[in-house]
């Protein structure tokens, strides 16, 4: 499977919304405004960079959110959840190898904590009530899933995710889970920055520039205009 017959997918679910069968189209997930963490970690006072691991449906439109926040120096597409030799998007496509298309952050702690990605990660990147699915997309790789590289991020995400749903800011639960960090694999090359290079994309037009649009409404103070891109010089 190749990124060319996923585009053509999504492009002719597009065409058949436009030409009215309403069957065939889905709802374009709105932005829910969500409190902050109650639990959140302290940076550490060497600490420079952190990173965080999650999952929510196709990659490239969460890489695309948080290449545009403010604080986060890198955002890399990849897989999560399974073993090495099942890491590539053809394996993983099927829907068997316990991977998740995944993004691994990398981010200031000093400028954004761990909660306030997953405050963005929960109310912009993706829909967490839809089990196995975002929109279009189907299968257990495209799961709502944390994977926390320690204790601290376990506590935090778990924490946050009761909270939510005691103030129950979604209309149906939570269905992210929190599942052990084992090893996150970089995605192909031609995975990455891909909202940036290809912002005319159908499926990208339809899914994910919404998203960076919520992400500017919801977020304006977050928002960073050039992303941090996979390859090129971390944002000054």
């Amino acid at each position: 499977m190749n990124p060319t017959f996923k585009t053509a997918t999504r492009a002719a679910l597009l065409a058949a919304a436009i030409a009215g069968f309403a069957s065939l189209s889905f709802a374009v997930e709105t932005a829910v405004v969500l409190p902050a963490p109650a639990r959140d970690m302290a940076p550490a006072p060497s600490a420079k960079s952190e990173t965080a691991v999650i999952a929510g449906g196709c990659f490239w439109g969460v890489q695309g959110v948080f290449q545009h926040v403010e604080g986060v120096s890198g955002a890399v597409s990849g897989y999560a959840g399974g073993d090495a030799k099942s890491a590539n998007y053809e394996a993983v496509s099927g829907g068997n190898t316990g991977h998740a298309e995944a993004v691994r952050i990398t981010y200031d702690p000093a400028k954004i904590s761990y909660g306030q990605i997953l405050q963005i990660y929960f109310s912009v990147a993706h829909n967490p009530t839809e089990l196995n699915r975002q929109g279009p997309d189907t299968g257990t790789q495209y799961r709502s899933a944390i994977f926390p590289s320690n204790a601290e991020q376990l506590q935090v995400a778990k924490a946050y995710v009761a909270q939510l749903d005691k103030a129950k800011v979604f209309k149906a639960p939570i269905v992210t889970t929190t599942e052990t960090m084992k090893v996150f694999y970089p995605a192909e090359a031609y995975h990455q920055n891909y909202l940036t290079r290809h912002p005319d994309d159908a499926y990208i037009l339809e899914n994910d520039i919404p998203k960076l649009d919520n992400l500017k409404k919801v977020f304006p103070k977050r928002y960073r205009a050039a992303p941090a891109l996979v390859g090129a010089a971390p944002p000054g």
